[in-house]
């Protein structure tokens, strides 16, 4: 007869643990699914637009939040809605802001705006080597329009092709590079 009663408490320390088990399990879930879909974002990169800072089959994860909070500043690199087609996703880098004037000539990108009515050549330290921007473009970037380049300018379908972008199709900045492994990197600005 002590046996059952014995049993009995198993079974019930069984279930309170198994209940609690699967009480984390969802809730572990729920946060991911909601930190997932809502606050970071993984991106593969596809394509030699970006060469040589971001390779194709690179594995990004993408911050979604802070454009909240701050502004898209000139030499982000964003994932967004292609304009054209917004079931694809592209990656490039943020040349023109809202409310200035890009211009590209002799190979070179030239941003007008209040600080420099005459106009200033952009440091692009991040291309490789000498690299001639081909196109000849001019373009007033409205109140919610941004002018994106790849930085493999040859390889690259970008502002100079397609127009601007607009604000509404960004997804977010690139935040971290988690593969491959030996280059891994967090991406401040």
């Amino acid at each position: 007869y002590l046996i059952i009663p014995q049993l009995m408490g198993y079974l019930k320390s069984f279930f309170t643990f198994s209940w609690d088990i699967i009480k984390v399990a969802v809730i572990a879930l729920v946060l991911a699914g909601l930190v997932r879909y809502f606050l970071v974002q993984p991106f593969f990169v596809e394509g030699a637009s970006m060469e040589p800072n971001f390779l194709d089959g690179h594995y990004l994860l993408i911050d979604e939040v802070s454009y909240y909070f701050k502004e898209i500043k000139r030499g982000e690199v964003i994932v967004f809605h292609y304009p054209l087609d917004t079931s694809k996703y592209y990656i490039k880098r943020v040349i023109g802001i809202p409310g200035e004037t890009i211009e590209i000539k002799k190979g070179k990108v030239v941003i007008y705006n209040d600080d420099n009515p005459e106009g200033l050549f952009i440091d692009e330290s991040y291309l490789l080597g000498e690299v001639i921007t081909t196109g000849d473009t001019k373009k007033r970037l409205a109140r919610n329009e941004f002018f994106v380049l790849g930085d493999n300018r040859l390889a690259s379908s970008d502002s100079r092709q397609w127009g601007t972008l607009p604000r509404s199709n960004i997804v977010g900045r690139v935040w971290v590079r988690a593969w491959p492994i030996n280059q891994a990197a967090v991406f401040g600005y």
